[in-house]
């Protein structure tokens, strides 16, 4: 394939926004709120920056975001028709974060 040709797998690739997915997972509250994230660089896509809000992302891309105090890394499965309900959202990701790794506690601490 020359230089300036597409690959036909990517040019059928499905995407959607990254400031649009994220509200709509309900990682952030409003579209507004990730759109300002991702301008100050604080969002990786596959271990890339992103660096503006437009930016495509699809099924199968990695995102790396911090929310809170935990640095959150999420697998995008699907990319949804609406902002729906929680458990609707939860759906459209698969949270690759290891148990535990946000600070929260498993169970009763042992001293």
């Amino acid at each position: 394939m020359s230089r300036g040709e597409v690959n036909p797998a990517e040019a059928r690739r499905e995407t959607l926004r990254l400031d649009k997915w994220l509200w709509q997972a309900r990682f952030f509250k409003t579209r507004a709120l990730a759109a300002a994230l991702v301008s100050k660089g604080r969002v990786r896509v596959n271990g890339q920056p992103a660096a503006r809000p437009s930016r495509g992302v699809g099924e199968g891309d990695v995102l790396t975001f911090p929310q809170g105090r935990a640095i959150r890394v999420v697998r995008i499965l699907a990319l949804g028709e609406r902002r729906g309900p929680a458990s609707e959202a939860q759906g459209l990701y698969d949270d690759l974060d290891p148990p535990g790794a946000s600070g929260e506690a498993e169970g009763p601490a042992s001293a």
